[in-house]
Formats: C-alpha cells, structure tokens, sequence
C-alpha cells in the first residue's frame, strides 16, 4: 500500500515531467470551457454583490474574489486561445452602482451573498479537483492546480467571517439508526 506522502509525490511527479505538447483531449477541452463560463458567471455574481452590499468587512473579500477569479479566467481564456477553442458567449461586466439605490425587494443580504459565494467557491474547489484528474497535459493540470489553490486560499477567511456574522449555514447533526447517543 502507498502512504499518502507518496501518492501526493506521485501525482506531483505527474505534473512536473516534460513531455512533448500533446493536442487538448475533448475533456480537458470541456473542463476549460466550463471553468471559463462558470468563472465568467462568478464575475457577474461578485459584481452584483459589490453593488449591493455596504458590509466593510464583506466588501474587500469580494473585491479580492473578483481580481482573483479575473486573473484566474484570464489564465483559461489565454489557453483556450491559443489551442484554437472558440470562446462561449458570456454576460457583459455590470457597471458599478449605488448599494443604497437597489431596492429592498431586489437586493441581496449580506448573508446571502455570502452563501452564495461560498457554495459557488466550494463546487469550483470540487471542479477543479476533478478537472485536474481527467488532464494528460501537465500545462493544463498545473492551471486548474494553480485555480484550486487561489479558491481555497480565498474559501478560508471568507467561512471564517461568516463564522464571525453568524452566516454559515451548519445541516444539523446527524446520529444514524441504533446508535449510541451522548449524553447533552
């Protein structure tokens, strides 16, 4: 049996070895393509909770959310581009507003922003994982590593400031059928 030093060795040794530049399989084609259109949606999503939220803790994670994820989806969009993939249509960028014009009915809490945000940065986490493990090209498992780690260097301060407002959202505990229960 490998020990998990090893197996990470081996998968690190995966994307560090040369290799001659192999044309993009329809997978990692597919994986790029999603991640530009899914990370392109998330620009929209930043933007609009910018234009709503008067949070001063909330707004600087969110203006970081958007540099990262802009320079991450430049990163895709370069790629896609010189392997000769057509870009997907996307949203244009939304112009900056007032927060105190959107109307209540239509505007986000700060709490909704940030479980929006947080459910979005944890199924991309997931994404890239599995992107990354359909790759043959170092190049483009590197890109999707690289991707991985901003998000999970993002998701840490954002779950802890939900944890400081109270917005993180805990499912209950669960006890399985027949057993034992604690004490309270």
């Amino acid at each position: 049996m490998t020990s998990a030093i090893e197996a990470i060795a081996a998968i690190l040794k995966n994307f560090t070895d040369e290799e001659p530049k192999l044309p993009l399989h329809v997978g990692e084609v597919m994986d790029l393509w999603t991640a530009f259109t899914a990370f392109k949606e998330a620009h929209t999503l930043y933007q609009t909770a910018l234009n709503t939220t008067i949070d001063r803790d909330l707004k600087p994670v969110l203006e970081e959310a958007l540099e990262s994820s802009l320079a991450d989806t430049k990163r895709i969009e370069e790629m896609l581009i010189k392997e000769g993939v057509p870009l997907p249509l996307v949203n244009p960028n939304k112009p900056a507003s007032d927060p105190s014009a959107v109307p209540e009915g239509v505007k986000l809490t700060d709490d909704e922003i940030a479980n929006l945000i947080s459910v979005k940065v944890a199924a991309s986490i997931t994404f890239c994982a599995q992107a990354m493990s359909k790759t043959i090209r170092t190049d483009v498992g590197l890109l999707f590593f690289s991707i991985q780690v901003h998000l999970m260097e993002f998701a840490a301060p954002l779950k802890n400031l939900m944890k400081a407002r109270g917005w993180l959202r805990v499912p209950p505990k669960y006890s399985p059928p027949g057993a034992p229960h604690p004490p309270n």
